[in-house]
């Protein structure tokens, strides 16, 4: 069983930055695949961002690349989401996911197994 706990979210203004963490708690978090995801009002939750077990393999949704960095520590088993020139339609709350993910359908939120309670990021204009 893993849990996760995020933390890091909150108002900031367009074009700030911030830095989501998402700490792991249980066995082999080197093991996960891990995920940012995130959902705005009225709307169906969508992949951000996922990191592989290798550090170094990342995959963005299109919207975020070159302004959103995600990371991993194994050894704090904690991954983050620095987001940077943030928008308002990046307004949401964030959810960090983990998951033994076995295909490249990183975005598909059926393929993680743990959530954490989420956290929010709003960004005004």
């Amino acid at each position: 069983q893993v849990q996760l706990v995020e933390s890091g979210g909150g108002l900031v203004q367009a074009g700030g930055s911030l830095r989501l963490s998402c700490a792991a708690s249980g066995p082999n978090f080197s093991d996960y695949v891990m995920a940012w995801f995130r959902q705005a009002p009225g709307k169906q939750r969508e992949f951000v961002v996922a990191i592989h077990r290798n550090v170094g393999r990342t995959y963005y949704e299109d919207s975020v690349k070159g302004r959103f960095t995600i990371s991993r520590d194994n050894a704090k088993n904690t991954v983050y989401l620095q987001m940077a020139s943030l928008k308002p339609e990046d307004t949401a709350v964030y959810y960090c996911a983990a998951g033994l993910v076995y295909t490249n359908d990183f975005e598909n939120p059926f393929h993680y197994d743990y959530w954490g309670q989420g956290t929010q990021v709003m960004v005004s204009s």
